[in-house]
């Protein structure tokens, strides 16, 4: 029976998603019938009818007849035309954002029969159903810590003015549901919305200008203003509610195990623009912004503090903060409250005050908080007085958010990351050293050099760097980097940086470079008594798979090195690394990086434990499947459960923000989901059993990742042809037109395939409907164990169904090649010039997509790709002749741009319409990078 309600509500529903997808469908039809007429109107639909039919049809004529009304249409036409679809999608993710919310809150409004899978409350129905212990369950959530950081990646193709508008229509469409709404409310909520979507068509989708690095800081911390300030403490409220309900007799400690980072105005790889002065303008923005948020939070609770003494007995503890407020601070103005028998309003005047001298730079000498610590003292003096009078509910849901609210955000509000190339260290240290004449040739000593140099001078108490010195601007701006970042721990707390990512670490030596420029600031200090104290942890980004081979015995080195293990020691013998998804993908392909990247958590993993230090793996994963990138939620199931013991950090970027953090709704399920997920982790780490059979199925994929690499690298490394395949058939040259990000698209001013970064070679293969990067060679390195062999074939399913790592592998592909759409993508290799190249290499990807699609069928034993997710399935196949247009205009555009000349008229138009197809199918196909 529960079956079958559970079944009859999915199908209502999907009813109603569909009904928003209409409404909104229909508003925009009354928008462009507005801006175009009937004719604009009538010419999309003869479009998205004709898409359909050839989607449904394999009829030569009817593809014919589509693109001669492609190629027919007038400049402002095709202008018109693509920007109807390109809002569509964006109206349709809308939907389908709000339709998660309205899954939620029909779960909850249901919950006395059924508990939504991936909920706080499921997870621990289930940990008090296996009489799961209080003690192992306090242990599991005092341990683990899972940080997600943003990054500034450009994968975010819309402007912020755009997803403001789309934020508002989402609410208006949320509030439609209202049943006590009026006919007549109904109708200027619809006249709304019509004026919003007309709003979105007259609204330049593109940015006149790259955004600045100060842009992207500002549209990372939107997210804490909007959603996560709130949410995140909604969270643990959520959370100690169900352990008091699963558990009603113990008391709990809930730790911030879940937090925010960032590294927005802090990742200074390959972007010119990330200087020492844009570090700290950063912190002290995000500082701005957290005292506002506690400013805005006390003038709030003094709605709810009108308790008066002459009813009830407060703290005598609160009376005498109060009498040294009085004594301590001036108030801007004599009227403190009026009301001299409501003690919670007079504190609360004063701590605002406290406040404002904290933020305000020109009130020097004035009493402020020079900590959180502080803050939260006088919270809990209000806590504790309240609860004095029996005033719980005020204390537990209003004070103890707070008190949550200074706990996660501290005075810098997400912990900001430092990043910087490995190179720019070793020509710094090189400089310093000749010009102290302790070494002429740094850089080009050996590593066993290197490290035994390094670690010297980092025993050494005398200064390596002079202010007498001149240096070349490079050098100097790498030391103001250390500088800025002891002052900022200073000024802002230590807990404002304490990572510093060394991209491209080839070597221990990497590392040590970096503890040495620290050493000179006072970030890395040896005490008198032996001791070392360091503020500022070096850590790894092992990103290619020769990287991923070599970071074990690299660890291990360092681990072995007194001075830097002495350093590990000042973080609770804590090591953080970096694991890179996107360049591993982009140097091996998805089913080797993703092989490689497994291997190397649990060598490294070994590593540490026989040298008794724990671990923080920092997951680098892009937006996009080629990547990395899948839901939260799975990427930290993904995990070995024996590498999550000292706390995971994941990235968070570009689209991934918006599509997560925009709204209250979704991001509270994005991160209920993570919540539940971690504590399901963590659970089975703990019993971590070691299963011969799957000892066996890890040296089967061992060899199907050989070959899968081989095959991989034999068409992109070894293809002399390949890079003219790529450039020609892909929009890879005007992706770096699109303004999304301050950072270069490539390291270098190179047309080297090696420093072309990850996020353009994802996001143009994705536009062009291959989707290459996610799904090439798997298919070969399958077959090279199958091999037609039914044994072998029953063997590769019994992985799919018994080995997580396996079957998420596979399910992922299966994305991937859903999404993909090879005839598309045909009429993209129509653009090279070269018709030999075109044939010969679209010959060979056809042919292993053809491979690698029959090869999951079988082990999965599915008809169709994505039998296993219906509602993903199902999506896709609507969404296709909405994209499809967007895909042949492209082709179109591009053809005709690349016949100009740059910089005339004709060209900047063309342009701008390719530009336009390329954030339309974004939206459409819900990916860039």
């Amino acid at each position: 029976m529960a079956e079958q309600m559970i079944e009859s509500n999915k199908i209502s529903s999907n009813h109603l998603l569909r009904r928003d997808v209409r409404f909104l469908g229909n508003i925009l039809g009354e928008v462009l019938v507005h801006q175009g007429g009937q004719e604009l109107l009538t010419l999309v639909e003869q479009i998205r009818e004709m898409s359909k039919k050839m989607r449904e049809s394999s009829d030569p004529a009817l593809f014919q007849d589509f693109k001669n009304v492609i190629r027919s249409l007038s400049d402002e036409d095709r202008h018109q035309v693509i920007r109807a679809f390109a809002i569509y999608f964006q109206l349709v993710n809308i939907a389908e954002q709000n339709h998660r919310i309205r899954r939620k809150r029909d779960y909850e409004r249901s919950s006395a029969e059924q508990i939504q899978p991936g909920s706080i409350e499921g997870v621990i129905n289930e940990l008090a159903k296996a009489k799961t212990p209080p003690a192992e369950l306090q242990d599991i959530l005092s341990t683990i810590s899972l940080e997600l950081v943003m990054t500034a990646h450009p994968t975010e193709a819309m402007r912020r003015a755009v997803l403001d508008i789309h934020q508002r229509i989402s609410k208006e469409v949320m509030e439609l549901e209202n049943p006590v709404l009026t006919y007549r409310e109904r109708e200027q909520l619809r006249e709304k919305l019509v004026g919003e979507v007309l709003t979105l068509w007259q609204t330049n989708e593109l940015r006149d200008r790259k955004p600045t690095v100060l842009d992207e800081v500002r549209n990372g911390m939107y997210y804490f203003d909007e959603t996560l300030f709130e949410v995140l403490p909604d969270l643990y409220q959520e959370l100690e509610r169900c352990l008091k309900k699963y558990y009603p007799n113990e008391k709990w400690e809930v730790p911030s195990f879940l937090k925010f980072g960032s590294w927005i105005g802090g990742d200074r790889d390959g972007n010119p623009w990330v200087k020492a002065n844009i570090t700290w303008e950063t912190l002290s923005l995000q500082r701005g912004l957290t005292l506002q948020k506690y400013k805005e939070a006390l003038s709030a609770l003094m709605e709810h503090m009108s308790f008066s003494t002459t009813i009830v007995n407060v703290s005598p503890e609160l009376l005498a903060s109060i009498e040294l407020d009085k004594q301590q601070l001036v108030l801007k103005t004599e009227d403190v409250w009026r009301n001299d028998n409501e003690p919670y309003r007079i504190k609360l005047t004063y701590m605002l005050e406290k406040l404002e001298n904290t933020q305000a730079a020109d009130r020097k000498g004035a009493l402020k908080y020079h900590s959180p610590d502080e803050l939260v003292a006088d919270l809990e003096v209000i806590e504790q007085s309240l609860r004095s009078h029996y005033a719980d509910y005020t204390a537990d849901h209003y004070i103890q958010k707070l008190i949550r609210q200074v706990d996660l955000f501290g005075f810098h509000l997400a912990t900001l990351d430092v990043r910087q190339h490995s190179k720019e260290h070793e020509s710094a240290m090189a400089e310093i050293l000749a010009k102290m004449q302790i070494v002429d040739n740094y850089a080009e000593l050996s590593e066993e050099e290197k490290i035994k140099l390094l670690s010297r001078l980092l025993g050494d108490p005398r200064p390596l760097v002079s202010p007498y010195m001149e240096y070349t601007a490079g050098t100097q701006e790498c030391i103001q980097v250390y500088k800025t970042i002891k002052a900022a721990q200073q000024e802002f707390g230590k807990r404002c940086i304490s990572t510093y990512l060394i991209s491209m670490t080839q070597g221990a030596s990497d590392l040590l470079e970096v503890m040495v420029l620290g050493k000179e600031v006072g970030l890395y200090r040896r005490e008198a008594d032996g001791t070392v104290t360091c503020t500022l942890q070096p850590s790894p980004l092992f990103e290619t798979i020769d990287d991923l081979h070599a970071a074990p015995a690299i660890m291990q080195t360092l681990f072995e090195i007194p001075a830097y293990r002495a350093s590990i020691t000042s973080f609770g013998d804590l090591q953080e690394i970096m694991l890179g998804y996107s360049d591993s993908n982009k140097d091996g392909g998805v089913l080797t990086a993703n092989w490689e990247l497994r291997v190397a958590l649990k060598d490294i993993t070994a590593v540490a434990k026989r040298n008794q230090v724990k671990l923080k793996f920092f997951h680098g994963r892009g937006g996009a499947l080629g990547r990395g990138g899948m839901p939260l939620n799975r990427s930290i199931l993904a995990q070995p459960p024996e590498t999550l013991g000292g706390g995971i950090k994941i990235t968070e970027q570009g689209e991934v923000l918006s599509s997560r953090y925009s709204l209250k709704g979704i991001a509270y399920r994005s991160l209920e989901q993570a919540m539940s997920a971690l504590i399901t982790a963590a659970k089975l780490s703990k019993n971590v059993e070691t299963d011969e059979q799957e000892g066996e199925w890890e040296t089967i994929m061992r060899g199907i990742s050989e070959q899968a690499q081989t095959k991989y690298q034999d068409l992109i490394f070894r293809d002399p042809d390949f890079l003219v395949f790529f450039k020609e058939s892909t929009p890879l040259p005007e992706i770096g037109e699109l303004n999304i990000g301050s950072r270069p698209s490539k390291r270098k001013n190179s047309d080297r395939f090696e420093d072309l970064r990850a996020i353009p070679w994802v996001f143009a293969w994705t536009q062009s409907r291959y989707l290459l990067p996610a799904w090439y060679a798997a298919g070969t390195g399958l077959n090279t164990f199958y091999q037609g062999e039914e044994a072998n074939l029953q063997t590769l399913k019994t992985m799919y169904e018994n080995w997580s790592f396996f079957r998420t592998t596979i399910d992922n592909l299966q994305m991937a090649l859903s999404k993909a759409d090879l005839p598309i993508a045909k009429e993209y290799s129509g653009m090279i010039q070269d018709e030999a190249i075109a044939k010969r290499i679209f010959g060979q990807i056809e042919e292993e997509y053809a491979r690698t699609s029959d090869l999951i069928l079988q082990i999965t034993g599915q008809k169709e790709i994505l039998d296993n997710v219906p509602v993903i399935q199902e999506s896709i196949r609507l969404r296709n002749p909405y994209v499809d247009p967007l895909s042949y205009l492209q082709v179109q555009l591009l053809t005709e741009l690349r016949r100009q000349e740059e910089q005339t008229d004709t060209y900047n138009g063309l342009l701008r319409e390719v530009l336009l197809t390329i954030n339309g199918i974004a939206a459409g196909l819900r990916n860039t990078g």
